[in-house]
């Protein structure tokens, strides 16, 4: 049974999820106490996380940043904030995907089922992908050059994999797209840009920078590793 945590301050909108969720088999917790989101994350232990932008304290976005240091669960922003600003700051947080408010419930459980499925279906195989020495551990979604690791994001992670997949071809912009995101009206061609840029950031840290190649107009792939 998969846990989910609400982190949403409105108190009735909160129950309607978790009632609706719980119908669909769901384990489903409510935040209380917003001055400690971190320790009900720690004590649920969820495999997926909804959460809204407006809370007391402290708001979405700090609270994304501080379950990041600690595990690449999938989340869910909602709220009423569908603005290009707010979307683009969930994503560059590590949201996985954004829900305007009001919603329908059943989209919401399908947005929910697809990111399930998307985040935890390749976790059983325990294989490694190698591209020029780079290595991919399916398992864990971490990638390793020359002695050093990082670990990837859900996002991150889909996007290496499918550039990994397609063995040293190009792969279009569209592709990635329709990788990463289900339900493609939530996703514009920056948001992917703004998933590409951070996952680039990341690749530099090991040294690998140069890794993902850029095709103008057409779309992206590896490249060198050395």
């Amino acid at each position: 049974m998969y846990k989910i945590l609400v982190v949403e301050d409105d108190a009735v909108i909160a129950e309607q999820i978790g009632k609706y969720l719980e119908k669909w088999g769901y384990e489903v917790e409510a935040v209380k106490d917003f001055a400690d989101v971190m320790g009900q994350f720690a004590s649920c232990d969820p495999q997926l996380v909804l959460l809204d932008i407006g809370l007391p304290f402290y708001n979405g976005y700090y609270w994304c940043g501080e379950i990041r240091k600690v595990s690449q669960v999938p989340i869910i922003f909602i709220s009423s904030a569908s603005d290009n600003m707010n979307v683009v700051m969930a994503v560059n947080m590590g949201g996985d995907d954004f829900v305007v408010k009001p919603f329908d419930l059943e989209i919401l459980q399908a947005k929910i089922q697809a990111l399930l499925r998307r985040a935890y279906a390749f976790t059983a195989p325990g294989t490694v992908s190698e591209y020029r020495g780079a290595l991919l551990n399916m398992t864990d979604m971490s990638l390793s050059w020359q002695g050093m690791r990082i670990e990837l994001t859900k996002n991150e992670f889909r996007i290496i994999q499918t550039l990994f997949e397609a063995a040293g071809g190009v792969v279009s912009r569209d592709m990635l797209m329709k990788r990463l995101w289900d339900d493609e009206c939530f996703v514009d061609d920056n948001t992917l840009t703004v998933n590409m840029n951070r996952l680039r950031r990341r690749l530099g840290e090991i040294g690998l920078s140069e890794l993902i190649q850029t095709k103008k107009g057409v779309g992206y792939l590896l490249g060198e590793t050395d």
